[in-house]
């Protein structure tokens, strides 16, 4: 099996590319785009974070305040059954 001049311009091709694109992204600009990116993410992060957390405290205001309602109706309901008998 012959491995041919193309497929070794082409292998040569890879590591050449290869190794530019390593150099490339251990860059010190690269650097500098990662540690941006990455301070964007932890403030997407923060802000989800803060409204999950609303929406948590939303959520257990409403359960509390059905609780309640539920609480009144059936004390409510005692009263008039005990005021049929």
């Amino acid at each position: 099996m012959a491995f041919g001049w193309g497929k070794l311009g082409l292998f040569a091709g890879g590591v050449l590319f290869g190794t530019a694109g390593i150099k490339i992204l251990s860059s010190k600009d690269a650097k500098k785009v990662y540690t941006h990116s990455t301070a964007a993410a932890l403030r997407a992060k923060e802000c989800v974070m803060t409204t999950a957390t609303k929406i948590r405290e939303n959520a257990d205001d409403i359960l509390a305040d059905a609780k309640q309602i539920n609480e009144k109706r059936a004390a409510e309901s005692e009263i008039v059954e005990d005021a049929g008998n």
